[in-house]
């Protein structure tokens, strides 16, 4: 089971991304648990996952996030902008897969 945590400014924009990452994952037979966080609450989320992506729109948080991630041990990245603004599930699950090296 895969792990992947979304983090956007208030954990709402992301959850449609986050239903549509879902969707690409049943289609491909995957089992993964995707959620999404408001920034506030991400620091304690990353101790169970095993991937952060950050919404575009907080890229300016990266360096913050990074030292956490690196506590815990796992990857982070900044959403594709146009993977974000399309709702690109399958983008963005590829991606999260490939920062976890699978």
């Amino acid at each position: 089971m895969k792990r992947i945590l979304l983090a956007c400014s208030s954990g709402m924009s992301t959850s449609l991304l986050v239903k549509k990452m879902e969707e690409e994952a049943k289609e491909k037979g995957l089992e993964v648990e995707i959620w999404a966080v408001a920034q506030d609450k991400a620091p304690a989320d990353m101790e169970k996952a095993d991937v952060l992506l950050i919404g575009p729109q907080m890229r300016f948080m990266k360096k913050k996030f990074s030292k956490r991630a690196e506590e815990v041990g796992i990857p982070l990245d900044v959403i594709d902008p146009v993977a974000y603004g399309r709702v690109d599930g399958k983008a963005v699950l590829n991606k999260a897969l490939e920062l976890i090296g699978e």
